[in-house]
């Protein structure tokens, strides 16, 4: 029985990292900037329909996760801002679940987006922000350890 459940688990595993893997390589067609060893969860969302994402190296983008590269609402507030925007994700960034990246900002390497941050305003390298908006809570010292490292644990 429990070579059973081994094997089960194994097989949802390699199934999960599979889609993940065509996940990815649909949003990079649709032109998002992915670093390598980028791991971004099944039920994140990242909207480039207007506007751009670059995401850097060994990033975590947990469940829940909202990054938005436009903002329609801003048409109605000035005619002449089409709401087009962008968001640059540094190297080496944790985003918790259910946060939210609105439009024009850039998170600094090995920064942390705690769970449920709605992030309005750039985030400086080396940063946690947490809360609605986000507000920087500590600054942490380096140097960091990758956060995805496939080895780690082992």
């Amino acid at each position: 029985m429990a070579t059973l459940k081994k094997i089960v688990r194994f097989v949802i595993h390699w199934l999960g990292n599979m889609l993940r893997a065509i996940r990815l390589a649909c949003l990079r067609m649709a032109g998002i900037k992915i670093g390598i060893n980028t791991m971004i969860s099944l039920g994140a969302k990242i909207d480039v329909r207007r506007g751009s994402v670059s995401i850097g190296d060994n990033c975590l983008i947990t469940h829940g996760s909202k990054i938005l590269s436009h903002d329609g609402a801003m048409r109605l507030i000035d005619l002449s801002d089409d709401g087009a925007g962008h968001v640059r994700i540094g190297n080496n960034v944790f985003i918790g679940v259910n946060a939210i990246i609105l439009r024009n900002v850039t998170i600094g390497d090995n920064s942390v987006v705690g769970a449920g941050a709605v992030v309005t305003e750039d985030v400086p390298e080396g940063s946690v922000v947490l809360g609605n908006p986000a507000r920087v809570v500590k600054t942490l010292k380096g140097p960091f350890e990758i956060l995805n490292n496939p080895r780690h644990g082992k």
